[in-house]
């Protein structure tokens, strides 16, 4: 198999049920992520919080040796390089591509949810007493009134909006870029591995990684 396949493509062996889609993405008409055959490529989230930061970018280090942390070479001792010396310092260390990871937006939307009926009369009036002959009233309410109707509720939901790059160092530039929207988030880690499997999706519908 050829180098090429290793990036991104272990990914999508992991599996979640995060709802997580692509928004928009946008690929570089004259390079793909197959022609580049990276073969250490630097793992960067974009966070404020540092336990974030580093979950995330562990989760995605931890699926295959050529992803490395950024915490491990990018950290306070070199804040106050110039991007010349960072990217001098990426060079050194034999790396030949960059994953970054940003939040975008974080927003709430309140939806109501409708109630639902749901109907006692299963199989007619002889079904409907089937069972149930000598029971009192009280009984056979109890029993059916819970399914007479379930109210609706508002709903409150936050969406995460996340851009993921792709970088070649050997290029210098951009080569892929997009953005995704996940709901419902309870676990970093979890969500990670449904953004990198929704752009390894789409990388594959538009070329940038060969199809299965």
């Amino acid at each position: 198999m050829k180098k090429y396949t290793i990036l991104l493509i272990t990914l999508f062996l992991i599996s979640c049920s995060s709802n997580t889609s692509i928004v928009s993405s946008w690929r570089d008409p004259d390079i793909t992520v197959a022609q580049e055959q990276f073969k250490k490529v630097l793992v960067v989230a974009l966070v404020k919080d540092e336990a974030t930061r580093r979950t995330a970018e562990n989760r995605i280090a931890a699926s295959n040796p050529i992803f490395k942390t950024s915490y491990q070479y990018m950290n306070g001792t070199t804040l106050h390089l110039t991007k010349e010396q960072q990217l001098k310092i990426l060079q050194d260390e034999n790396f030949d591509g960059v994953v970054t990871m940003r939040l975008v937006s974080k927003e709430k939307e309140t939806t109501y949810v409708p109630g639902t009926y749901t109907g006692m009369y299963y199989g007619g009036f002889d079904g409907m007493y089937t069972g149930m002959y000598g029971y009192g009233f009280g009984n056979w309410y109890g029993m059916y009134s819970p399914n007479f109707y379930d109210p609706g509720y508002y709903q409150e939901t936050t969406s995460y909006m996340v851009e993921t790059n792709i970088f070649s160092l050997k290029q210098n530039k951009l080569i892929w870029t997009g953005t995704t929207k996940s709901e419902y988030v309870t676990d970093v880690g979890q969500t990670v591995d449904a953004i990198m499997q929704a752009v390894v999706k789409e990388m594959r519908k538009d070329g940038s990684l060969p199809p299965k």
